[in-house]
């Protein structure tokens, strides 16, 4: 805390929005002062309970701030009576009682958020060939005999091999105390699930009496800010509902660096961030169950894919050794285990999947993608990009294939923004600004009409204008860009202040103000310059997979993840984020991690195909190229320093370069600024 100011800071998640505050606020004054929108209906009284947070406690590095529930003042007279008679959960404030008297990280429960997170990871049409690990085989057996004492699990072992064939049949030990019972409930005919996969003992994992019809399975795709389930029916192969949600894991930390760095400095919270994970995926499970109108006993398999850190954070495993040099992995490989070793509520057989990571920081979202999208299987030299908070690069055909890794941290995802938001209601996703008057409209998530259409004013009241997300920063440093409001080297141009208003100076920077509606939503110059780090560091990390695969010449470019599929392509090489490419090359392919991990539980084939794939993948680690700073440098500029993007010129009216302006309201060259590394 600013002890000389009496100033705390704040973050509150998962919006990742932050300011500092006078000691002394009321936490729900704060949050809205920021537009995080936290539900409250009785006017701060304490009465209605609807605007409840927690605080997640430990030292935070990132944000330099040490969070304690202590930092809040303790409850008021109304807060402990609503306690009282409402059971508060012991973790839990009142955001109008309580008042700030130090640094906090608060979380606001999914529950009490007025504009919640849009997760956009639907599961993708793809037509999947259904060979599950997964068998339900019916079978009737002997009563037992006296004359002929064999038990009952080694009775049904004989049918089961004499029906199907199956011999060395293991049986799961969690069946043992039931299989008596459920044989005498189904009079001596059951159905047992048998999984079978390659290299593994076929095991009896379930068991029900009489006949079994339908038995599913569970696609789920561990992302660090959403996590997105797929239920599908394991014997025709289709996906019969899908959710998702926040991962609450954000609370600890936005991107990955800053969990792993968390749990560095509180380790013994390692088991918090593990369980917060889980219990999302168990929520989700119920919902999907629900929806189908099945059980949790009916979900026999599953499989599961991540970055590494979300790998190993699922898993319970420290990831601290993926925080630096050498970035070394715990385990790599594919596995299986059961789900009630993972604290997954699912049948207690239940085996899970894990798909096999690419690298220290390539993890099993890639490895699924590139299962999904398959560019070793093709002619064209295909970049798959997943666009998250740690950017995943796969370059290259059937002949060769590389992949990588770039730190792009969370801007893409509205962090480390002024007016950044994750994409929610409320959130503006698209931009044009006009080039003679340098007006701006946009398009806000919740409203289909544009600002300057007809009905919206009528209708944004229900949303609001909240802040910018993702895709929505994106296009509004490209339109920057293609207005001459910014130079190729992402300098706002203060002289443009004399035709426009919306140009300001900022102390020594100037900034574009897009709406000051509820919320004042303008761009500075350091997101910007946020953005500028972000999708340099992605454009170097391409680069220097084209240097080692020896071509610059890309046939298609796959943008995957919910972010990818949101990003227009054409605004995507305005701003340099990805190289030149025909544009009509350039597709978002969604969920793609997900439709590899659907793929790998539909299918045994597919799980072969990709543990061989990542075996033959070359890996380059980019923190240790000589040659990253250098394209980064180049890729700081808008599109790129140095490469000259002939097929984006050819489509899109670049702007002339302009030489250097100042880089401060108060005039002066612009000053070179290093990359912190």
């Amino acid at each position: 805390m600013n002890e000389q100011a009496k100033l705390a800071k704040v973050v509150f998640q998962p919006s990742g929005r932050r300011g500092s505050f006078p000691v002394g606020t009321p936490l729900l004054d704060a949050a809205r002062s920021l537009g995080v929108y936290v539900e409250s209906v009785c006017g701060g009284r304490g009465i209605c309970g609807r605007c409840q947070i927690s605080v997640s406690e430990g030292t935070y590095a990132k944000e330099n701030l040490t969070s304690s529930a202590d930092h809040l003042e303790g409850a008021t007279e109304a807060e402990t009576r609503y306690a009282t008679l409402r059971n508060l959960a012991s973790d839990r404030r009142l955001s109008c009682q309580a008042k700030i008297l130090g640094d906090l990280v608060v979380d606001v429960p999914t529950d009490a958020q007025t504009n919640r997170q849009v997760v956009r990871k639907r599961a993708e049409a793809k037509h999947i060939d259904a060979d599950s690990a997964i068998s339900l085989i019916t079978v009737s057996i002997d009563e037992p005999d006296m004359e002929t004492p064999r038990g009952d699990i080694d009775r049904l072992r004989e049918a089961l091999a004499s029906e199907a064939g199956l011999t060395d049949l293991a049986v799961d030990s969690i069946l043992l105390p039931s299989v008596q019972t459920v044989l005498r409930k189904g009079k001596w005919t059951v159905t047992a699930a048998v999984y079978a996969d390659e290299a593994l003992q076929p095991t009896i994992t379930a068991l029900w009496p009489g006949e079994k019809k339908a038995v599913y399975g569970l696609a789920v795709d561990i992302g660090s800010t959403t996590i997105a389930a797929h239920l599908c029916n394991l014997k025709n192969g289709r996906t019969v509902s899908s959710a998702g949600t926040s991962n609450p894991q954000i609370r600890f930390g936005e991107d990955l660096m800053s969990r792993v760095s968390y749990v560095q400095m509180n380790p013994s919270k390692l088991p918090d961030l593990t369980r917060a994970v889980r219990e999302a995926i168990n929520a989700l499970v119920g919902k999907l169950v629900g929806d189908v109108g099945a059980e949790r006993s009916d979900i026999l398999d599953a499989t599961f894919v991540g970055n590494p850190v979300m790998h190993h954070l699922f898993l319970g495993i420290d990831p601290v050794e993926l925080g630096g040099a050498p970035f070394a992995l715990a385990a790599s490989d594919a596995m299986v285990l059961t789900a009630r070793d993972l604290s997954l509520e699912l049948n207690p057989g239940a085996r899970v999947y894990m798909l096999p990571c690419i690298a220290g920081h390539v993890g099993a979202d890639a490895a699924a993608a590139t299962l999904s999208e398959s560019p070793y299987s093709h002619d064209e030299i295909t970049l798959l990009v997943d666009v998250g908070t740690n950017a995943e690069i796969v370059l290259g055909n059937k002949n060769r294939l590389l992949a990588a890794s770039s730190p792009t941290g969370p801007a893409f995802e509205g962090a480390e923004i002024s007016s950044g938001q994750r994409a929610a209601p409320g959130a503006i996703e698209r931009i044009r600004i006009d080039k003679d008057t340098l007006e701006p409209r946009f398009k806000v998530i919740g409203v289909d009409e544009w600002s300057d259409e007809e009905g919206f004013a009528e209708k944004i009241d229900s949303v609001g204008v909240t802040g910018i997300c993702g895709s929505g920063i994106i296009e509004a440093v490209a339109e920057m860009y293609l207005a001459g409001l910014i130079t190729e080297d992402g300098v706002i141009d203060g002289a443009l202040a004399a035709r426009t208003p919306r140009v300001q100076a900022q102390g020594r920077t100037f900034s574009y103000l897009i709406a000051d509606e509820d919320v004042e939503i303008s761009i500075l110059q350091t997101d910007i310059r946020a953005i500028q780090l972000a999708k340099g560091a992605l454009y170097a990390g391409v680069k220097l997979l084209q240097d080692k695969l020896g071509t610059y010449s890309l046939d298609r470019i796959r943008l995957a993840g919910a972010f990818g599929s949101y990003i227009d392509p054409q605004y995507a090489m305005v701003l340099g984020l990805i190289p030149d490419c025909p544009l009509d090359g350039v597709t978002g392919v969604g969920n793609a991690a997900g439709t590899g991990a659907r793929m790998a539980l539909l299918n045994r084939g597919y799980r072969r195909e990709i543990e061989q794939t990542v075996r033959d993948i070359e890996k380059i680690e980019t923190a240790l190229e000589p040659k990253f700073q250098e394209h980064f440098v180049n890729a700081m500029a808008l599109p790129n320093k140095v490469d000259p993007f002939p097929h984006l010129r050819a489509s899109v009216d670049l702007p002339e370069r302009k030489a250097p302006v100042a880089d401060e309201a108060g005039g002066g060259e612009r000053r070179r600024r290093r990359r912190r590394g």
